[in-house]
């Protein structure tokens, strides 16, 4: 028999403690098998089911810009052909780029894809021309799920609301232009939670799913419960410590174990960047009949961040503006490189 880890089995004891609470009726208990292999969860009640994996559209407008459209489109079809249906975009990705090259890849198959994208605006004139622009885009009449992006501000959640941007989603879901309407954010737990308890019947939000925010700033210990609780949708992102990959290439950790431990929490499904054929195997080897880490597997993770995770230097997106996308720190009066 092994030699007993204090910390990991503290870690299992904790973990054990949360997964009963947190499993019930979440979307991680409610998943369930396709054809292609990639499962499928519950997005919140709204009552869609969304594939595990999405396609993050930031990288897609990398791809197009680093070897063409040709190979960002070449991907996104691949993806679709092998079960990830899921697509994530932004107005403001790569000036609409992301958008206008998902839009040519989407063109002929729009029906398998649940789309994604977000507003950037927070007032009601900016939010519908925003949408009109996404809309043409992605050349679609219907975003399944539009969010407002990067609630990274204090008083984002009070401009929405104050500015007028809520009424002009609002209105767009009752005119068939939008399904279902969310938000997203990766600096502050408190700031999503200022978005849950505005009175909205919010069916996603999009937040940081990785193994050190277990112990900084926790989305997944603070904001998880709440939506669970409200039967909002959790979209996981930055399972890898950000765009660049830098939790896996720090050598504390392996990449596909970060994805296998977001894809163990209670989410609807993990958006990750994928800019090559190689991205795309290691998601799809990930979530392919995906099984749940158990919690043993889950606290040898967590003890080989525990470390170097308070301190937060793998999740510099919730103590930096560097992350911050130019148009957010433009309407807050901060400069932008450029």
């Amino acid at each position: 028999m092994p030699p007993s880890n204090p910390r990991r089995d503290f870690l299992k004891t904790s973990l054990a403690a949360g997964a009963t609470a947190a499993m019930g009726s979440s979307a991680l208990a409610q998943q369930s098998q396709t054809p292609s292999g990639v499962p499928k969860r519950p997005l919140g009640k709204s009552g869609a089911r969304v594939a595990i994996i999405g396609l993050g559209g930031w990288h897609i407008g990398q791809l197009a810009k680093d070897e063409g459209e040709q190979a960002a489109v070449k991907l996104m079809h691949r993806s679709l052909d092998e079960g990830i249906t899921f697509f994530d975009n932004a107005w403001d990705y790569h000036d609409g780029l992301s958008e206008e090259v998902m839009g040519k890849a989407i063109a002929d198959r729009r029906d398998k894809v649940f789309l994604m994208t977000k507003v950037c605006d927070r007032d009601y004139e900016g939010a519908k021309k925003q949408l009109d622009e996404s809309l043409s885009r992605l050349q679609t009449d219907v975003i399944d799920l539009w969010q407002f992006h990067e609630m990274v501000y204090d008083n984002d959640p009070d401009w929405v609301f104050e500015k007028g941007a809520i009424r002009a989603a609002r209105e767009a879901q009752e005119a068939g232009k939008v399904r279902y309407i969310g938000f997203t954010g990766h600096k502050d737990p408190s700031i999503h939670l200022g978005m849950l308890a505005k009175p909205q019947d919010w069916d996603a939000s999009q937040m940081p799913i990785n193994p050190c925010d277990y112990f900084f700033r926790s989305f997944r210990h603070r904001v998880v419960p709440q939506c669970q609780q409200n039967g909002v949708g959790v979209i996981g992102m930055k399972s890898l410590g950000g765009g660049s990959g830098i939790l896996p290439k720090s050598g504390v950790i392996e990449a596909k174990e970060c994805l296998r431990f977001a894809l163990s929490q209670p989410i609807s499904t993990l958006v990750t960047g994928m800019q090559s054929e190689r991205d795309l195997d290691q998601a799809l080897e990930v979530a392919r009949d995906f099984e749940p880490m158990s919690d043993s597997e889950q606290a040898d993770v967590l003890a080989k961040v525990k470390e170097v995770a308070a301190d937060g230097r793998y999740e510099l997106f919730k103590t930096s503006k560097d992350f911050d996308g130019p148009y957010h720190r433009k309407q807050h009066g901060f400069e932008t490189s450029g």
